[in-house]
């Protein structure tokens, strides 16, 4: 099977990034939790970072998700154009390949008759 050596490099560094994001995401929700807040407005403050914090790591989630699954549609869509283009190549090298044999049984019933109209 055709496999395209960029895309590994290339799903590698989506990994990296989701890995990147969910330990931002992680030390921001962690370090919202630790802070003792000093006051009410301090606490709705943190509260709404780290909320903002799980937003965005699920905003990076949900399009890790659709990048993924855009590069396995790729990745499939690519698999059956090689595909095709093998049947066509079957199909062209049967076609030679029965050119070939017509050719060939046409010059042996062409040696076939002349020997028989010559007796």
């Amino acid at each position: 099977m055709f496999v395209n050596h960029h895309m590994k490099g290339f799903i590698m560094n989506k990994l990296i990034a989701a890995l990147i994001a969910t330990l931002f995401a992680a030390s921001a929700f962690a370090a919202g939790h630790t802070a003792s807040p000093t006051a009410g407005a301090d606490s709705k403050m943190q509260q709404s970072d780290t909320k903002a914090g799980k937003d965005a790591a699920k905003a990076d989630e949900k399009a890790m998700k659709a990048d993924a699954k855009a590069e396995k549609q790729k990745a499939k869509a690519d698999a059956k154009a090689d595909k095709k283009k093998a049947e066509a190549k079957a199909d062209k090298a049967e076609a030679k390949a029965d050119a070939k044999a017509d050719k060939a049984e046409a010059k042996t019933d062409k040696a076939g008759s002349t020997s028989t109209t010559s007796k």
